[in-house]
């Protein structure tokens, strides 16, 4: 069983992702499940924090469907997204690749 690299709950100040639109900025503190399982729940939910002009500038905490946060820009990431979802938002393959003078190739 592969352990979720996003599973632990992060500071507001260190996030796995930063995104946004306009006045609208939504930081991923966690996430509940592994990229793969998520592509398959259309319920997929991260713990997030939203800053607007309607929180008066103070961050909100909760859970976020992770379909309504994938439509903003995404403006940061830490390397545990970047290993889990990519910079576009795939997936990076690590399966292994044979080397050129391997029997395999």
């Amino acid at each position: 069983m592969t352990k979720n690299p996003m599973g632990k709950t992060r500071d507001v100040d260190n996030p796995y992702a930063i995104f946004r639109f306009k006045d609208f900025e939504i930081r991923v503190l966690k996430t509940y499940q592994l990229p793969k399982n998520e592509e398959k729940n259309m319920y997929a939910r991260w713990f997030t924090a939203a800053k607007s002009p309607m929180t008066y500038g103070r961050w909100e905490y909760g859970d976020t469907y992770k379909r309504e946060v994938l439509p903003f820009e995404q403006i940061a990431s830490s390397p545990e997204y970047d290993q889990a979802y990519g910079k576009d938002g795939k997936p990076v393959d690590l399966t292994p690749r044979p080397t050129h003078g391997s029997i395999l190739a």
